[in-house]
């Protein structure tokens, strides 16, 4: 609570005043007293010269305690303060509060001794006589030009000193009255003042949670009021790089999800910080699983491992091409120095080879095949155009069978490139199906027709026996076609 800035607004204003009121008591009870002290000083003395001017011829006469201390003590009773009538040798004449025999010689006293020097004596002391602190005003008392006393008037500071501390205790209740308004004032303008920070405080820690929604309004045009509106563009900023950093990251995260390569990022220590679904499915893990492992735990392949381990020794970029014992994968590994970054790790990307290398192996034999397949059909006809040239052609009845037989291989050579260019045609995704209503025996007449001659050549007789009132086939009639193309030369041929 104390630690509020509004508190800590409020307090030392507080204290200030407290401080000036405290030192302004001080002073005007120092003041007072002191000018209490002066009008006292010059009460007692115009005091003290009329009591000198009453008792001058008393004095005159020879005055004794007699004559002189009834005189006094009426004097005393009318003034309120003690009256002390003194012989010019200090003996006591008359004194309002006590017996003249029983004081001592006052000859010596400091109001005396200055009234005697300067004409006018004062004092203020401890009485031992009274047994308290008096102010003491003494007046020689001339006649004739020659002094014959000295007349002293003393009045008690007790009445002083009460006053003055009636005026402190009335300071002080006022200074402290002062200081609770002002800090009560205090408080309520250092709440104004704070109002605005504890909204910036709320909507601070509603964005340090994550809630970048709310905003302060404020209608003042003050530094609170920009602050806010500072404040509100600052919220504002941050809101759209957040949702700009949110679109971002999704982006990846959906990039690094659905890719087909295998994506892992280790740190400095060689601990898994990001592992994308293919890696896992690579590695036979989980995402969960291996966040937080060792790269070499998680990897589980000294080939990967080596890998990895170049491309953090060497800060550079390492790739090979590794097959994977025991879980088969042919893997196309590349590890990359993450430099400049907070991580200070390696990105590695792991490529499934697995179905290239397959289609690559498949070429190759495909081709192998293919090459001898080609080689036979040529083969023949090559033997069938050297038995031409070298005088088939002049037995007619040869020269048909040997064309024949030409004629067949060619067929052979035509249907196994017609064949291939389907083939590819398939693999790269142009044979579009056009489905239709279809008759049977358009789909299987035509090629049957077309390949009986070459089923004749080779002693074959084709038939096609085909049930009535068959309904028709939802097909793609030229697909269909090549289909009974396959079967009936495959049977033809094998």
């Amino acid at each position: 609570m104390f630690r509020s800035i509004r508190w800590r607004i409020a307090a030392p204003y507080v204290v200030l005043i407290l401080l000036a009121t405290t030192a302004l008591t001080v002073y005007f009870s120092g003041f007072v007293r002191q000018t209490y002290l002066a009008d006292l000083g010059a009460h007692l003395t115009a005091e003290a010269r009329l009591v000198g001017e009453a008792v001058a011829p008393l004095l005159v006469e020879g005055g004794t305690v007699e004559t002189i201390d009834p005189l006094v003590k009426r004097w005393g009773e009318l003034l309120k303060a003690r009256v002390t009538v003194i012989r010019a040798d200090g003996v006591v004449l008359g004194d309002s509060h006590e017996h003249p025999a029983a004081m001592e010689n006052h000859l010596g006293r400091p109001e005396v001794q200055q009234a005697l020097a300067d004409g006018v004596g004062g004092s203020t002391r401890h009485s031992r006589t009274m047994g308290y602190e008096m102010m003491y005003a003494a007046v020689p008392v001339e006649a004739g030009g020659q002094m014959m006393g000295i007349v002293r008037i003393a009045w008690p500071l007790t009445q002083i000193e009460t006053s003055v501390a009636h005026l402190r205790r009335t300071i002080a209740v006022a200074s402290l009255l002062t200081a609770l308004l002002a800090g009560l004032l205090a408080l309520l303008i250092a709440g104004q003042l704070a109002r605005p920070l504890r909204g910036l405080t709320r909507l601070a820690e509603r964005m340090a949670h994550g809630d970048l929604d709310g905003r302060i309004h404020l209608s003042s045009q003050d530094e609170a009021g920009r602050l806010a509106d500072a404040f509100n563009r600052m919220a504002t900023e941050v809101q759209t790089q957040m949702e700009a950093l949110a679109d971002q990251r999704n982006a990846l995260t959906a990039v690094l999800t659905h890719m087909a390569d295998g994506v892992i990022i280790t740190d400095r220590e060689g601990r898994v910080r990001l592992m994308n679904p293919a890696a896992a499915r690579m590695l036979g893990l989980s995402e969960a699983t291996a966040t937080g492992q060792s790269f070499v735990a998680v990897a589980r392949d000294h080939q990967v491992v080596e890998v990895w381990r170049r491309c953090r020794e060497s800060d550079e970029e390492q790739s090979e091409a590794v097959e994977m014992v025991g879980r088969g994968p042919f893997l196309r590994v590349v590890a990359t120095p993450l430099r400049d970054t907070p991580q200070d790790g390696c990105l590695v990307l792991l490529q499934n080879l697995t179905q290239i290398r397959r289609l690559e192996t498949v070429r190759r034999d495909f081709i192998s095949n293919i090459s001898h397949e080609l080689r036979t059909p040529l083969a023949s006809l090559k033997a069938l155009v050297d038995t031409l040239h070298d005088g088939a052609l002049d037995d007619p009845p040869a020269a048909r069978h040997f064309l024949e037989r030409m004629e067949t291989e060619v067929d052979a050579l035509t249907q196994m490139v017609q064949e291939l260019l389907e083939l590819s045609r398939i693999e790269s995704g142009l044979v579009p199906l056009r489905l239709k209503p279809t008759p049977v025996a358009d789909i299987v007449l035509p090629p049957v027709e077309r390949l009986r001659p070459q089923a004749e050549r080779a002693g074959l007789r084709l038939t096609v026996d085909l049930p009535p009132n068959l309904p028709p086939l939802l097909a793609d009639a030229e697909r269909a076609q090549q289909v009974v193309t396959n079967l009936v030369h495959n049977g033809i041929k094998f």
